[in-house]
């Protein structure tokens, strides 16, 4: 009887650990979100003109130092980066298809880095064929999560 009080005691205080562990990491998550959400949402339209650029500027070769994506957000200042993206739409407003599908390109680059350049080549043609596929709001919705997950790791 003793040995089962005391299992039944360990069971509640291990219980009472787990809940209480939940509740900091929702208070965490709710404090990570609150203290970044200003920076996050300053960051988005910076990452999503570098990646417009970066696209761009792979197909039209305007920079020829081809800065990586990670350099246009952090060390461009985002008036230079704006000018650079208009120079390289020529004319074409960022919210043109073509802006777009340059910013889609430049996003998963992004997120592509790090894989086997075989791996890396696979799916970036896979990317390309998506862009050729979906409709212009599926696209943006995949724009928009993607600028999203990267402004997230600028954070970090």
């Amino acid at each position: 009887m003793k040995l089962q009080k005391m299992y039944l005691f360990s069971f509640c205080c291990a219980i009472s650990f787990v809940v209480c562990a939940q509740e900091s990491a929702v208070d965490y998550d709710k404090w990570l979100k609150e203290k970044f959400q200003q920076q996050h949402e300053e960051l988005l339209p910076v990452v999503a003109v570098a990646d417009m650029f970066f696209g761009c500027n792979k197909a039209r070769n305007i920079d020829a130092s081809q800065p990586s994506v990670k350099q246009l957000v952090t060390e461009m200042g985002r008036n230079e980066l704006a000018l650079k993206l208009a120079d390289c739409l020529k004319g074409e407003l960022p919210n043109s298809d073509t802006a777009l599908n340059f910013g889609l390109i430049g996003c998963f680059h992004e997120q592509l880095k790090g894989m086997p350049e075989e791996d890396r080549k696979v799916k970036q043609k896979l990317v390309r064929q998506a862009i050729a596929k979906l409709s212009k709001a599926d696209r943006q919705k995949s724009f928009t999560h993607c600028v999203t997950d990267q402004a997230i790791s600028y954070l970090k």
